[in-house]
C-alpha cells in the first residue's frame, strides 16, 4: 500500500468521526449536563454571577471579562478566548488549562457530553 493512500484514508476517517460527533450533538443533553455539572456554581442569565461567572454568551468571549466577577490571577492572565475547542479543553481538565484557578471541578471526561454542553451554551446569547 502506498503511504499517500494511507494518509488520505486516515484523514477521511478522522473527518468522518468528527462530523459524526458534531452531527449527533444533543442540546437537551447539554442542558441536562449544565444542570448536573455546572448550575450549582454558574448561571446562564446575563449579569447573574454565582460562585462562578455567568456563562451567558460565553462563546467568543475573552476569559475574565465580566467586570464584577473576582477571577483568579491565572484566569485573568490566561488571555483565553472561549472557542468551542478552548471550552472543551477547559471542561475536560480545568486545572490543566488554568492552573491554580478558583474552579473546584475535576472535569468532564465524556467528549460527547462536553460537545452537547457546548452546544447548549452556544445557544445562549
Amino acid at each position: 500500500m502506498n503511504i499517500r493512500y494511507l494518509i488520505g484514508l486516515s484523514a477521511l476517517l478522522l473527518l468522518a468521526n468528527s462530523n459524526a460527533l458534531y452531527a449527533a450533538v444533543d442540546i437537551n443533553n447539554g442542558k441536562n449536563m449544565f444542570n448536573q455539572e455546572c448550575a450549582e456554581c454558574h448561571s446562564v442569565k446575563e449579569g447573574k454571577n454565582k460562585k462562578g461567572p455567568s456563562l451567558w454568551n460565553i462563546l467568543g468571549r475573552k476569559s475574565a471579562s465580566i467586570n464584577d466577577f473576582n477571577y483568579s490571577d491565572n484566569m485573568r492572565s490566561s488571555q483565553i478566548i472561549w472557542t468551542s475547542d478552548q471550552l472543551s479543553a477547559y471542561m475536560e481538565h480545568p486545572k490543566v488549562l488554568v492552573p491554580a484557578g478558583k474552579m473546584k471541578y475535576d472535569g468532564l471526561d465524556n467528549p460527547k457530553d462536553r460537545a452537547d454542553l457546548i452546544e447548549f451554551l452556544s445557544s445562549l446569547h
